[in-house]
């Protein structure tokens, strides 16, 4: 029995639904299965979701920061990020439909899992860096030898990077009075 999936339009998969609670990605038409996260991962979206609220309600900004919200970045392309900031005017655009944004985000998180590495630090951060997202932050815990925040941030089109460790103040453009530490998120305390 074949049973492989036909390619999607990006239309198809915002009302794809094969009967399970499995969530994918879209890529180039193909659906791509996401393994479900450790504790840690889901405890430092949570975390930086929180630290993210806070800033942005601090700042009276209308945005909102959201876990299990996607993003196009592509005609036929999705990405489901960790976290992600939006202007609220375009969150009240989906309180009815499909949670995948259309438009770019204002900063994207994407948590390494040993199965995600080369994505989000290859694939996604070419998709974020073409469809202009300002900031893009890759959260790598999982790395025995080097955990660490990466931050993107889009300069004349282009990511530049910076990478953060330990103790180290991480650097942002879109909160630049956040006062988080890599420690801080890669060893998360709720």
């Amino acid at each position: 029995m074949n049973t492989t999936i036909p390619k999607l339009t990006f239309a198809q998969y915002l009302t794809y639904d094969n009967g399970t609670d499995n969530r994918y990605e879209l890529v180039q038409g193909q659906l791509k299965l996401m393994n479900p996260p450790t504790l840690l991962h889901i405890r430092i979206a949570k975390f930086l979701e929180r630290q993210f609220d806070l800033e942005i309600e601090r700042l009276g900004y209308p945005w909102e920061a959201f876990r299990e919200v996607g993003q196009q970045t592509g005609e036929d392309s999705a990405r489901l990020p960790d976290v992600l900031i939006v202007l609220l005017e375009v969150a009240e655009t989906l309180m009815d439909c499909s949670a995948v944004l259309q438009v770019p985000s204002l900063l994207v998180v994407e948590i390494v899992s040993p199965s995600s590495s080369g994505d989000d630090y290859k694939e996604k951060l070419g998709e974020y860096q073409a469809l202009g997202i300002p900031e893009y932050w890759v959260v790598n815990p999982e790395s025995k030898r080097d955990k660490r925040v990466t931050v993107h941030q889009l300069e004349n089109k282009v990511y530049q990077k910076q990478e953060f460790r330990g103790g180290e103040r991480i650097i942002s453009a879109t909160f630049p009075d956040l006062n988080l530490t890599a420690e801080q998120v890669l060893r998360v305390k709720l």
